[in-house]
């Protein structure tokens, strides 16, 4: 069966668009990884143009993304205006707690986000491409989806790994492999019963979800290869970083694409040139001005906090280090805020009963 000919394929914006920038990122970073793995094992640590590219242009970048969906449309922000004042607030507060108690417990907490919030950016693009499915099956999806990313997770916490996620320690430490391979065997039986499924439907209907499948896959491979497969923090960095923020920044983009049309010259963005950012031509603006957001971002944190990438950054050298514990209680929430903000809201933006907002207009608007 042809995927990309397929009409009754569930793609996003099309197959061309959706295989390249959604769901190859994942299997190509991983082949990457895997063909150049003898030259990664000898770092220790990311080089410095390296950390520039992925944290700063990928993972930093797609945080920032999030403003084109959120404060920058006027519409959507006054639909949503108690939500998107109060996070942000919230956020800064909460994390001043936390790091008043301890240092720790604040970075722990904020790892545990981020994971929650990679896991669910899976399920998220699970359910969009399993949107027209028979709803008897769900169950089993939402299963594969989530056994994919927890499993590796799990066996993180049971096995001592070369890498953390934030900070030394952030995560905590079971040093059970009995769990690991407890939970090693369940997630191999889910695979198999979804595979029976995959079966099941298609001796049935004679159709592949192709889409769904390849997430899946894509998903699967990508978390074991770069948690249990490779012990190293350049391998887990580069794999966690692409699969996950490219497909982020091209979902942004199809949604800005999709808004612009529909719109036309009567935008709801609260500047006219954000509307610009997603013509066909100006990808390149459009992500530009996200690196220069994140870029600014890196330059505080590593100027006032980390003292590491100076020689990379524009001002960062210029600025105080940080010593003084109560000024680090309220300034690391407010540096980390814009990034817990986008793990709070894209909870809530993408949801499949969008309410008054309904963003999955927007988005399939190409989609068949």
């Amino acid at each position: 069966m042809d995927m990309k000919a397929n009409p009754s394929q569930p793609w996003i914006y099309s197959a061309k668009v959706d295989l390249s920038f959604v769901i190859l990122p994942a299997f190509l970073v991983m082949a990457l990884i895997v063909f150049l793995q003898e030259y990664v094992a000898r770092f220790e640590s990311m080089p410095a143009w390296l950390w520039l590219a992925l944290i700063v242009g990928v993972d930093v970048t797609h945080v920032y993304s999030t403003l084109f969906r959120t404060y920058l449309d006027k519409e959507e922000l006054q639909q949503r205006q108690a939500m998107y004042l109060l996070t942000p607030l919230l956020a800064w507060v909460a994390g001043c707690l936390l790091y008043s108690l301890d240092s720790m417990i604040f970075w722990r907490a904020l790892a545990y986000l981020a994971v929650f919030h990679f896991v669910r950016q899976q399920y998220g693009f699970m359910m969009l491409y399993g949107r027209k499915d028979a709803a008897q099956f769900k169950s089993i999806d939402k299963l594969a989806i989530y056994s994919s990313t927890l499993y590796p997770l799990i066996y993180w916490h049971c096995h001592e790994r070369n890498f953390d996620w934030f900070i030394a320690g952030d995560f905590f430490k079971l040093d059970s492999p009995v769990i690991g391979n407890f939970a090693g065997a369940a997630y191999v039986a889910v695979l198999a019963i979804y595979v029976i499924k995959e079966l099941l439907v298609w001796r049935q209907s004679r159709h592949i979800n192709w889409p769904r499948n390849l997430i899946l896959l894509g998903t699967a491979l990508s978390w074991y290869v770069g948690i249990i497969l490779f012990n190293n923090d350049l391998a887990f960095s580069a794999i966690n970083v692409v699969s996950h923020g490219i497909p982020y920044l091209a979902l942004i983009w199809i949604y800005g694409r999709n808004q612009g049309e529909l719109q036309g010259p009567e935008t709801t963005y609260r500047f006219p040139w954000v509307a610009k950012a997603f013509r066909r031509g100006w990808v390149m603006f459009y992500l530009g001005i996200l690196f220069l957001w994140a870029y600014f971002e890196e330059n505080l944190w590593d100027g006032l906090i980390w003292r590491e990438h100076g020689a990379i950054l524009f001002f960062a050298d210029a600025l105080p280090a940080i010593q003084s514990e109560q000024t680090l209680i309220w300034l690391v929430p407010l540096l980390s805020m814009p990034q817990v903000t986008h793990y709070v809201l894209d909870a809530f933006i993408w949801r499949m009963k969008p309410g008054n907002t309904p963003w999955n207009k927007i988005l399939f608007l190409h989609a068949r």
